[in-house]
């Protein structure tokens, strides 16, 4: 991890993760053949993040079935803490500029359309605790399966200096 600095939009972001309660976690390792980030240019991109806590999936199940539309809210929430840790592991969260583009996928339930507000969750953490430069470009999909029968999965670009 790097030294905590100011953002370069200066949002602090280490001071927000503090100030809500939150430690970034370790970086979840891969499930497969690919690494949690990387950098091309001046953007980092992030693989799509389960939620994954201390080495386990939180919950499991279709979101509008076993998991309830709020709880994968919360998941989606733990995915793109995770996102963070993976940026900040590879470049520091100091160097973050924007937030560009936020994909998230829910494992649905035949009829469940609440994609968008269950993505809400990771988008608002990401506004928590970048401020402006956490705003972003985004989708909400819905889909039969995730790895591990995850609800949630949210994958992430960020534009850094």
């Amino acid at each position: 991890m790097t030294t905590p600095i100011a953002g370069v939009g200066g949002v602090d972001a280490y001071a927000k993760l503090a100030e809500l309660g939150l430690t970034l976690p370790s970086v979840v390792p891969p499930l497969a053949s690919y690494v949690p980030a990387v950098q091309s240019g001046n953007y980092v991109y992030v693989s799509g993040q389960l939620p994954m806590v201390e080495g386990k999936l939180a919950r499991t199940g279709k979101v509008g079935a076993e998991v309830t539309a709020e709880d994968a809210t919360d998941m989606a929430r733990i995915c793109a803490l995770n996102a963070l840790a993976a940026i900040d592991s590879l470049v520091g969260l100091g160097r973050v500029v924007k937030i560009v583009k936020v994909t998230g996928f829910v494992a649905s339930a035949p009829g469940f359309t609440g994609q968008p507000a269950v993505v809400n969750g990771a988008s608002n953490l990401f506004g928590e605790v970048l401020g402006e430069q956490g705003r972003h470009a985004r989708s909400a999909v819905g889909v039969s399966e995730l790895p591990l029968d995850a609800p949630v999965e949210v994958e992430v670009i960020a534009e850094v200096a």
